[in-house]
Parts: C-alpha cells; structure tokens; sequence
C-alpha cells in the first residue's frame, strides 16, 4: 500500500501496552518502523510524540493514534485481517479484547510484565486466582469454539495481540491456566515475534527502578536472564 507507519513504544522488557501493536503488526505483515522511548526518561517530553504521554503512539503520516485498542482499530479499517470475518468470531474478538484492555487490574498489579525474570509469588491473592480463573475460561472457550489456533479460529488477530503479554507473565511467575490455555499461552510465545520481541527485551540493560521495585514486592526472583552490558 506504499504507507509507514511510526510506531512508539517503551521497553520490551517492561511494556506490555507496547507489545499488543508491534505483535499485531508483525505477525499481520503490515510494515512499520519503531521508535523507542526508555522507561524513566519522561516520554512526554521525547519530542511530543503521543498526545497523552503514554505508549504506545502510532503515526501515519501527520495523523497521530494513541492507545492500544485504538492503534488496533485504525490499523482494522487499513488491513484486511486485523479482525476475524466472521461476524460471530469478530464480535466475540472485540469483546475479550476488550475485556482485557478495561479489567484483570489483579493480574496487571501482582504481576507487571518483566520479560526477562523468573519470579516465584509470595502469595497469589483471591483476585489474581479470579483473573487467572477467567482467563483460563475465555481463552479455552475461544479455542473451543472457533476451532484454534487460535482464539477467533485459524488466524492470529488483534485478540490474540491483547493476550500476548499474559503469555509473558505466565512465563515470568509460572502462572497455572487450566486446560488447553496453558498450550496456547506457549503457542503465544513460540511466535516469531514474539521472540523477536523477548530477545529484544533481554538484551536491554535499562532498568526502571518503579517496575524493579513493583516486582520485588510481590515474589521472589529466581532468575534475572537480562543483559548487563550498558545500553
């Protein structure tokens, strides 16, 4: 289509919102370039680039999108595939993906996306067994309806992007999922992008002290595979 897209986002290591776009436009094939903004240098003064400070921020030319689901919509209306056809599988899509944009503040606050340690929990909470509870249940139930792969059929989509940082955190603090979940959440991670994404994050050497202490609150860090050569 002859379009670039600019694509802002934070580190790989810490920033899930970041992941659901780069994935998506990766695994979709819909080219684009990055721009990384680190994690304690203040992005709302790299250069302006996201109307509210926050990543990810995708830009098209003059026109400026911010906010994940957003980016996912926009890039819908551009490219075929973004979403399921089928309409049932495309309104069910929407739906859990939503539903993860707006809830599981259990999961996201236990358990920040920190790709590259091994964590053991100190003690999981009643509302991070409920999360992880109904994300076992979505997942299983898209695979079981619409056939898998993956959650809306055949395709990776848009509903798969949003749960690709649950694949990290699953893998981060060894999180159970019940049933077929499990294997998808190691399908989620055995994709090109996102190890792509995951050696990335390793290799980075930046740390951001509010992410490091928020992951030492909760367990206890078994492993730290991140590099330590400077940046």
């Amino acid at each position: 289509m002859g379009r670039m897209y600019t694509l802002h986002i934070g580190n790989k290591n810490y920033s899930s919102w970041s992941l659901r776009p780069w994935v998506l436009m990766s695994e979709r094939a819909i080219p684009f370039r990055e721009e990384l903004h680190v994690f304690g240098d203040g992005f709302r003064g790299a250069g302006g680039k996201s109307p509210s400070g926050k990543v990810p921020c995708l830009h098209d030319g003059k026109r400026v999108v911010w906010d994940s689901y957003a980016i996912a919509e926009y890039l819908a209306e551009r490219h075929p595939g973004v979403w399921p056809a089928d309409d049932d599988a495309r309104a069910w899509a929407r739906s859990a993906a939503a539903e993860m944009h707006s809830g599981f503040s259990a999961l996201r606050g236990e358990c920040s996306m920190n790709c590259g340690l091994r964590v053991k929990l100190n003690a999981p909470s009643d509302a991070l067994r409920a999360d992880l509870a109904r994300i076992g249940q979505l997942w299983n139930e898209g695979l079981q309806r619409f056939g898998g792969p993956f959650l809306a059929g055949s395709a990776f989509t848009a509903v798969d992007a949003f749960f690709c940082p649950v694949a990290f955190r699953v893998q981060t603090y060894g999180l159970d999922l019940p049933g077929p979940a499990a294997e998808y959440a190691r399908r989620l991670l055995a994709l090109p992008s996102m190890k792509r994404w995951y050696e990335a994050g390793l290799a980075e050497s930046w740390r951001d002290q509010p992410h490091e202490e928020e992951t030492a609150r909760v367990g206890t860090i078994i492993r730290d595979l991140r590099s330590t050569v400077p940046a």
